[in-house]
């Protein structure tokens, strides 16, 4: 990756975010359940001598005058944990002070936290924290437990401006958005949507040019050659993005395009508008997400983009949703029933009847 032969992944986008804050003297502190090595391991910022039990820190020995880093590796006691990190970044503004959980669903045990502070601090006391808090999430068969860092948990929370909630899709998305925490002035905390399978996935790679020249987008259109003849366009964040190209692909649909919002809070509206200016008015709109219709950001999108205007996005677009039915528990515990739900929404987003299933 570091000679161009290979496109960068997140995990090495990520490290490289860190490489250059650190070097540019931004203290780093990160804690998690195994987030030293990453909990798929991906991170592998802490190194083991398997015989005398030392370890080597490559983050700490980059240069003479860089910042300090701390990574750790922490106890299951989330609300403990990620209290401290949020209290170790109201005394360090400057940082970047991430929590991470082992799974995004883990985030419920320190759900207390979230409430009183995270969310609402700067609103009751004027306190302002740039803490970060990185979330596993994506539907992997799993199950109920390990599926869902419950982002309409964060989007109910959400106003004001007192967070930013973010799903990206690429590693340059990721090294973007970590970079922009630390660099831009006023300071918000910042919920990211991390991938599991994208770790490795052979498409979710991006050009070192792509991190070296760019910028966080908080919203991605596919290329359109024809913008007057797209049928239907779909919406989506995350991971799911990278499941449906396949299912266009192997139907041909060709007429169908799909726009990424990777920032679901603050909502990029004028960004949205400039990636539909093109797009005839009436043209359908599909909300498409893996989580159950209670959950996810389905309702946060509705309820902000499309309730108040006839049920039309923006006024322009009617406005649907494809995704689970409404669900008590965030998954199936079974990777059948998975693999079929997940076949059912991807076909259901193409109008494609799910006896056709590929």
């Amino acid at each position: 990756m570091a000679d161009g032969q290979r496109p960068w992944d997140w995990a090495t986008a990520e490290m490289l975010a860190f490489v250059t804050l650190v070097t540019e003297g931004t203290r780093l502190r990160m804690s998690g359940q195994d987030s030293q090595r990453g909990t798929f391991s991906q991170r592998h910022s802490v190194l083991h001598d398997y015989r005398s039990g030392e370890t080597y820190m490559p983050l700490k020995h980059l240069s003479s005058g860089q910042a300090p880093v701390d990574i750790i590796n922490s106890p299951l006691s989330e609300a403990g944990v990620l209290g401290f990190d949020y209290g170790y970044s109201l005394d360090c503004p400057d940082g970047l002070i991430i929590w991470e959980a082992q799974f995004g669903d883990f985030s419920n045990a320190a759900q207390v936290i979230i409430d009183q502070f995270i969310a609402s601090a700067e609103d009751k006391w004027d306190r302002l924290s740039g803490i970060v808090m990185l979330l596993p999430h994506g539907f992997e068969g799993q199950g109920p437990e390990h599926s869902s860092g419950r982002i309409e948990r964060f989007l109910m929370l959400a106003a004001d401006d007192n967070m930013q909630v973010v799903y990206p899709t690429t590693p340059a998305q990721h090294f973007h958005v970590l970079r922009r925490q630390v660099l831009r002035r006023w300071k918000k905390p910042l919920i990211v949507f991390t991938p599991k399978s994208l770790l490795r996935h052979k498409d979710a790679t991006s050009q070192l040019s792509d991190l070296a020249t760019s910028n966080f987008q908080p919203v991605i259109a596919d290329p359109v050659a024809d913008s007057k003849a797209i049928r239907k366009i779909l919406l989506c964040s995350g991971k799911v993005y990278y499941d449906l190209p396949e299912v266009q692909a192997n139907r041909k649909l060709d007429e169908l395009t799909i726009i990424r919002i990777e920032e679901s809070y603050p909502l990029p509206i004028a960004a949205l508008e400039d990636a539909l200016a093109d797009f005839p008015e009436g043209t359908p709109v599909c909300w498409v997400q893996e989580e159950p219709e209670n959950m996810g950001a389905w309702r946060f999108i509705w309820s902000h983009l499309a309730s108040r205007e006839n049920g039309r996005l923006l006024g322009r677009f009617p406005l649907s949703v494809v995704c689970r039915p409404a669900s008590a528990s965030p998954a199936t515990g079974s990777a059948t029933s998975h693999k079929f739900e997940q076949r059912t929404v991807l076909h259901a987003a193409f109008d494609v009847p799910e006896g056709n299933a590929s």
